[in-house]
């Protein structure tokens, strides 16, 4: 569990919410879908770097709040027309407890 971050109870996160996790390599985003999955992104829209995690969660999306850009959280691609990727990290859950792993894809 080494390359594991402990980010806390699944619980403190409520559904449809975003948890600001800080790390060496910036803000991460983790997300919780109305269905209870959990997601991680950089806390940055890939367009004018607005906080996703102010954003609004729907099915397995979120919107920036700056200029309703919409974002894939299982992949961090935007959604088209628009074009953009933000950095998407692994997250488990075990026991109830949240954790984030390594990037998974990189911005484009």
């Amino acid at each position: 569990m080494s390359n594991w971050i402990e980010v806390g109870p699944v619980e403190e996160i409520p559904k449809l919410g975003a948890r600001v996790v800080k790390t060496n390599f910036g803000d991460i985003a983790v997300f919780r879908t109305a269905e209870g999955k959990v997601f991680a992104l950089r806390d940055e829209c890939p367009h004018k770097k607005g906080a996703l995690s102010q954003g609004i969660i729907h099915g397995e999306r979120v919107t920036c709040p700056l200029h309703n850009w919409v974002i894939e959280l299982q992949n961090g691609q935007a959604v088209a027309p628009d074009v953009g990727c933000t950095p998407k990290y692994e997250t488990k859950v075990e026991s109830g407890i949240i954790y984030l792993g390594s990037v998974v894809t990189e911005a484009a």
